[in-house]
């Protein structure tokens, strides 16, 4: 199944032929019985990384309820993003900086990339969905950012990274 998903995602994805100056980065993931792949899009606009757009292929079974999948997958994939690129959970003394979420960063509805979903079709029995979608974003637009800057990011927020402030136009992969 795992196999099938990774191909789907690569062919969808149209890996390895995007224009110049758009860097991709893959993931695969497996949860809740749930089989996921997931294909990054990342651009740098004006010396920062954005991320344009998220292609997720998803085998979760027989889908109950196809739009509520489609709508747990782009917002698993949304929070995916936000929470790598963007959120900051800050401790000062063991102490909580932001202790609501007007005081927390999370993607904003400019930032969000476009998803493309694809659902594998089988007869398997319905397995989860809520949770699969959101892990493998982040690992995506981080090996989207290797590709782009030639420098592994292992810290979230990927935005507050020395490595990412001020990305040359044209990045040096090493």
């Amino acid at each position: 199944r795992m196999i099938h998903v990774i191909n789907t995602a690569v062919e969808k994805s149209g890996w390895g032929n995007q224009p110049k100056g758009v860097y991709q980065g893959f993931v695969n993931y497996y949860c809740h019985n749930t089989h996921v792949a997931e294909v990054a899009d990342v651009a740098i606009e004006n010396g920062k990384p954005v991320v344009k757009k998220v292609v997720c292929v998803v085998d979760c079974g027989i889908v109950v309820n196809p739009l509520g999948a489609l709508t747990q997958i782009e917002g698993g994939v949304d929070e995916g993003v936000g929470h790598a690129m963007y959120g900051d959970f800050e401790f000062e003394a063991g102490i909580p900086k932001a202790k609501n979420f007007d005081r927390y960063r999370l993607v904003r509805m400019k930032e969000a990339p476009e998803v493309e979903v694809h659902l594998i079709k089988n007869e398997l029995s319905p397995t989860g969905l809520g949770e699969p979608t959101l892990p493998p974003a982040g690992g995506a637009v981080a090996n989207a950012l290797k590709a782009a800057t030639g420098k592994r990011i292992y810290e979230q927020p990927f935005l507050k990274n020395p490595e990412l402030l001020e990305v040359p136009a044209t990045p040096i992969i090493g």
